[in-house]
């Protein structure tokens, strides 16, 4: 790398190592950052740790986390950073430094600096030694070269945080569109809300046709003026919407689950879904890896929102596949990791194999594999609280037999596949998208620190971003 370079410690007021102890930890209080809440640059809480005030006081001794502060992971994984985002009150947890950058230096250059391959490589490379390091000391945090590139580091900072704005909406989108589909299915499978909208119709005095439109309101969350104007607006949806509501009985029957929807049958999810197992090809057998086939593992599991499964980290060859006992999935299946980490889901959004401690769960009811991921997302809690194993936490094909669920008709499921589908379709696109946002940020990042790329903050559109990074 041709740029000038400074040493973190020159760069930074704070280098702060974090509490050499366990923090003691609660069911709710102070955020305490965890390195499984850093990845790839992103700090990820959907799944928090939490201590009392007197815990947080405790960590917080030789420096409070402030927002534009850098939390860097010292090891498993090591060289991992985020930002301390605007309004968090949190702790460092263990194997973690933070990082302060000096008024003068932009923190936002800094946090992407120290994610370019040049930083990296110094990280995870003991030159004195010349080896790869599983932890890094502070003297060689402090030490560490990161790339100057005076009078342009802001703009280059505000250029790479423009692409990580529009990912960040982009999740933001694809958890919204999850949560309409989750939403959806709740009420019709879980809660049965068109079903009781037309009892109460019918208790209410009301006629059959009174009690349709009762359930048509339930579905489409829409008063009865507003379904006047659709019938006469949009007539084509105005029927659908009719046809739909048909398709709910309006009564309720007693069942092993209590009460359900009259003409619906309770199953165990083991006769709803087939199941598919995985393996690993020999990590000894260099021929069987680095292939084009995807190979899934609990790391791949998208985060909150993001649902498909379109790459993974690793990839297997014809030969690894062939010679373990790992399958192909279909497109569409669900992924539900079984061991250690159990509950995690995905939609394979491509053909992947996939390792020992997962199932694939196609539907074996005719149900579409939007309907069975919500039907599998439903049965997670229960899957979870009946694992087994005396070391790790596992889920076995008789656990998915411990889980009942209420199954409407194939025809109700089918009308409930095709008011989801484009929801999932515009989350894949999403999720796509942002692979290819990622990929040009990777792209740009070494050109722009080393200078060989040259750019202002008017440059920040992200199609010729995109451009550039190829260039």
């Amino acid at each position: 790398m041709s740029a000038e370079t400074a040493t973190l410690k020159e760069l930074c007021e704070l280098i702060v190592d974090c509490p050499h102890s366990t923090p003691k930890w609660t069911e709710e209080g102070v955020v305490v950052l965890r390195n499984q809440n850093i990845r790839n640059g992103k700090l990820d809480l959907s799944s928090p740790s939490y201590t009392d005030e007197k815990g947080y006081r405790a960590r917080i001794k030789r420096a409070e986390p402030q927002a534009g502060d850098i939390v860097f992971t010292r090891e498993a994984p090591m060289g991992e950073v985020c930002l301390i985002p605007e309004g968090l009150k949190c702790c460092l947890g263990q194997r973690q430094v933070l990082l302060r950058p000096k008024n003068s230096i932009s923190g936002g250059y800094l946090y992407w600096a120290l994610q370019s391959p040049f930083v990296q490589h110094q990280i995870s490379w003991n030159e004195g030694t010349g080896t790869t390091v599983s932890n890094v000391r502070i003297p060689v945090l402090e030490s560490l070269d990161i790339p100057r590139q005076e009078g342009r580091e802001r703009s280059i900072a505000k250029i790479l945080g423009s692409l990580s704005k529009k990912e960040q909406v982009n999740k933001e989108i694809n958890q919204t569109l999850e949560q309409m589909a989750q939403a959806i299915f709740k009420s019709w499978f879980v809660d049965f809300e068109p079903v009781k909208a037309k009892i109460a119709a019918l208790e209410a005095g009301g006629s059959e046709e009174d009690a349709l439109l009762a359930a048509m309101q339930a579905i489409s969350g829409k008063p009865a003026g507003e379904l006047a104007r659709l019938q006469t607006e949009q007539p084509d949806h105005y029927t659908n919407l009719r046809a739909t509501a048909e398709l709910f009985p309006s009564a309720m029957q007693e069942s092993e689950l209590g009460e359900i929807p009259e003409g619906w049958e309770v199953l165990p999810l083991s006769e709803m879904v087939d199941l598919i197992g995985g393996g690993t090809p020999k990590k000894s057998e260099s021929s069987f890896w680095n292939g084009d086939i995807c190979w899934f593992s609990v790391k791949d599991a998208p985060s909150v929102g993001n649902v498909f499964v379109v790459d993974t980290e690793d990839k297997i060859t014809a030969e690894g596949l062939n010679r373990s006992s790992t399958k192909l999935l279909p497109v569409g299946t669900t992924i539900i990791t079984a061991r250690g980490t159990v509950g995690k889901l995905a939609i394979t959004g491509t053909v992947t194999a996939m390792n020992q401690s997962c199932y694939g769960a196609v539907s074996s009811d005719k149900t579409g594999p939007y309907f069975n991921y919500l039907r599998l997302s439903e049965a997670v809690g229960t899957l979870k609280r009946n694992t087994h194993g005396a070391v790790f936490d596992t889920i076995t094909r008789s656990t998915f037999e411990t889980v009942l669920q209420p199954r409407s008709c194939l025809a109700l499921r089918q009308r409930f596949e095709e008011a989801v589908i484009p929801m999932f379709e515009a989350i894949k696109k999403n999720l796509l998208e942002n692979n290819s946002l990622s990929e040009a940020r990777d792209l740009l990042l070494p050109k722009l620190l080393s200078g060989e790329l040259v750019v202002s903050e008017d440059d920040a559109e992200l199609n010729g971003l995109k451009e550039a990074a190829h260039v």
